[in-house]
């Protein structure tokens, strides 16, 4: 939606683009049998909840995140197609690199979103409306016309909460001088950033809407926040100043999790899947030349808010997933007590980047990095655990998906859990 004096020249003009249910649009733009019909989208052929599903089950009120069994009541029609997240991550590389035939300036947010900063590119190729109708066009003809939605405002919040406003296929303007007037009225859970917990400490000082937190001192959401809360205070009237980040900052974590089959009270299959996740987050910290000098092991019962987690210490050195295994196993020895597992969690913190200390290692250490790196080399020529422990032998079939810190190219390319 334009409106008078959008076609001026803008001081800063963000667009967010959003592949409108993304996966599912490419299940259905491969196979022609699923168009115009409900698809829900899972993690393999036998994942129990919803990653995207199409319009067609939105209509019937189907939602991302939901259990199938669920899905399946409000839509007895629907499809389950077992995710590929292989073809999801070239069709977006795809895409993203279209993108910057309109500006050099694009951050990619995550695999179906990003955003550009088309702010020095008005007098060259026209209005940011006229420029995000040109963004649509180069993903229609690059991906065999998958729909998306395109934000145009002046700051990236702003632009992030405008993609949403008219779906599939849409576009919507929100020129900066128009932000505040119209965010009055939008709910503070629809800007990025504000989840439960931060709106219901807004809802406790009477702010439910951008306007009513406008209206509230920024240092009440500073002193609670610090400048998160000035930076959400901002948003909430259009005047957010984040840029648009182009390069990928070094990973702060690496971490795993998998979701266990239901009622998982065998200690056997427990250990197995922690054991996958160590072996999996050892892998990757030696393919980023990282270190870890923390590892954080958590499990999830089965029941909201409920399971046990600890932070261990591991001395710097070769990442080896036997050694993280042996921490997590005398923590769930010690403090499980057979509860039902629904969920296993294994991230390494305080990193250190080790590229070019080789000459600082022992003997013993030289020779350990051999060896890993000759069982990488194998690993990824012919697949991911080609050579591997025989205790994960029975691990998880579950196919691996992609995490939210995606990116096309560095070192967030891969599908990492």
């Amino acid at each position: 939606m334009a409106t008078a004096g959008a076609d001026c020249y803008w001081p800063r003009a963000i667009l967010h683009l959003d592949m409108n249910a993304f996966f599912a649009s490419v299940e259905q733009r491969d196979f022609p049998e699923l168009r115009g019909r409900p698809v829900g989208v899972t993690n393999g052929e036998v994942g129990t909840t919803l990653i995207t599903c199409s319009y067609e089950a939105r209509a019937h009120g189907v939602k991302t995140g939901m259990r199938i069994y669920d899905a399946r009541r409000l839509c007895p029609d629907l499809i389950q197609r077992p995710s590929r997240p292989g073809v999801y991550v070239r069709e977006s590389t795809r895409i993203m690199g279209a993108l910057t035939n309109l500006t050099p300036d694009v951050e990619v947010f995550s695999v179906d979103e990003a955003f550009l900063d088309v702010t020095h590119c008005q007098r060259l190729h026209g209005t940011p409306e006229h420029m995000a109708r040109w963004a649509q066009t180069l993903v229609r003809n690059v991906s065999g016309g998958l729909p998306c939605s395109v934000g145009v405002a002046g700051t990236k919040l702003t632009a992030k909460y405008a993609s949403d406003v008219l779906k599939p296929d849409g576009i919507t303007v929100i020129p900066p001088w128009e932000a505040r007037d119209r965010l009055r009225d939008v709910p503070v859970e629809k800007i990025c950033g504000i989840g439960p917990r931060i709106a219901a400490f807004l809802a406790s000082h009477g702010a439910r809407t951008c306007g009513d937190v406008a209206a509230l001192p920024m240092n009440v959401l500073a002193r609670r926040y610090g400048v998160t809360g000035k930076h959400l205070w901002l948003a909430c009237q259009g005047r957010d100043t984040g840029a648009v980040m182009h390069d990928v900052a070094p990973p702060k974590t690496v971490g795993h999790g998998k979701v266990l089959p239901p009622r998982t009270t065998s200690a056997r299959v427990v250990e197995t899947y922690l054991r996958h996740m160590c072996e999996k987050v050892a892998g990757r910290l030696r393919r980023l030349d990282m270190q870890a000098g923390r590892l954080y092991i958590g499990l999830r019962y089965g029941f909201p808010d409920h399971g046990i987690e600890t932070v261990i210490a591991v001395p710097h050195g070769t990442p080896d997933g036997r050694q993280f295994y042996e921490s997590a196993r005398a923590f769930l020895q010690a403090h499980w007590r057979g509860e039902a597992v629904t969920q296993v969690q294994v991230t390494a913190t305080h990193l250190i980047n080790t590229s070019g200390q080789l000459e600082l290692f022992s003997p013993e250490e030289v020779r350990t990095l051999h060896r890993f790196d000759a069982i990488d080399r194998i690993n990824n020529k012919y697949g991911e655990f080609t050579i591997a422990p025989a205790t994960i032998l029975e691990r998880s079939t579950m196919p691996n998906v992609i995490a939210p810190a995606w990116r096309p190219d560095g070192h967030r390319q891969t599908i990492p859990d």
